[in-house]
């Protein structure tokens, strides 16, 4: 990786949100504040360990993956850039989160899909992909992984990331890889403890905000919000 910084977009509930509070406390790490946090009581001993992964990249769904600015775009312009993208007005999705196994993953995923969601995600990923260097040959091949669609492996050139349009699952990544025997208590132990903390509501994705990692060794951190303007979903 390039000492530059990367820079991502993301869904993050408000810092003051239960759904915040809930996500950073499991992963053990906010990152609106940019420091760890205590994990919630009752997680087993090595939940440190099994969420190593997702802890440096904070409580988030990615809308535009991580990603280097290209030459001749700097922070100032992807700041006004985020500015701009939240005053147009658009449907705010309000949705249903729920807890389930990815892969080797537990995340919290929408219960049912949502056009207004999709479309969200798939604007981010096309409005901000001015400011994207490509990829390079390295980051190329970390991102081609086994088991990937041709569309899939296209996107990573075109796009930097496999997982958009069609291909776009939102989610909130709870933990790194579990092993197999382990995803169903863990589901269970997760499910429960989001709704305690959270009672399972709906969700408002009302926000953008600009994450960035200041070098490979650094964690993500939340350096602007732009609030979605918003008109009513049909």
């Amino acid at each position: 990786m390039s000492a530059s910084p990367r820079y991502a977009i993301y869904f993050v509930p408000s810092a003051d949100s239960a759904l915040h509070r809930f996500g950073s406390s499991v992963l053990g790490y906010d990152c609106y504040a940019g420091h760890d946090v205590p994990f919630p009581a009752g997680l087993p001993d090595d939940w440190p360990g099994l969420t190593q992964a997702p802890r440096r990249y904070g409580f988030h769904a990615t809308l535009k993956a991580p990603f280097h600015l290209t030459p001749g775009r700097d922070e100032a312009a992807i700041r006004s850039a985020v500015a701009a993208f939240g005053r147009l007005v658009r449907e705010i999705p309000l949705i249903q989160l729920v807890v389930r196994s990815l892969g080797a993953f537990v995340a919290l995923v929408p219960h049912g899909d949502d056009p207004a969601l999709d479309r969200l995600a798939a604007a981010c990923v096309a409005q901000f992909d001015d400011f994207r260097a490509p990829l390079s040959a390295v980051d190329t091949a970390r991102q081609l992984t086994p088991g990937l669609s041709e569309r899939e492996r296209s996107n990573i050139v075109r796009w930097g990331y496999p997982y958009v349009f069609d291909d776009f699952r939102f989610h909130m990544t709870l933990t790194g890889p579990v092993p197999d025997e382990r995803q169903g208590e863990t589901s269970h132990l997760l499910s429960a403890l989001f709704l305690a903390h959270c009672g399972g509501g709906a969700v408002a994705i009302d926000r953008i905000v600009l994450m960035r990692q200041s070098d490979e060794n650094s964690a993500f951190s939340a350096i602007q919000v732009a609030e979605l303007a918003r008109r009513a979903c049909a």
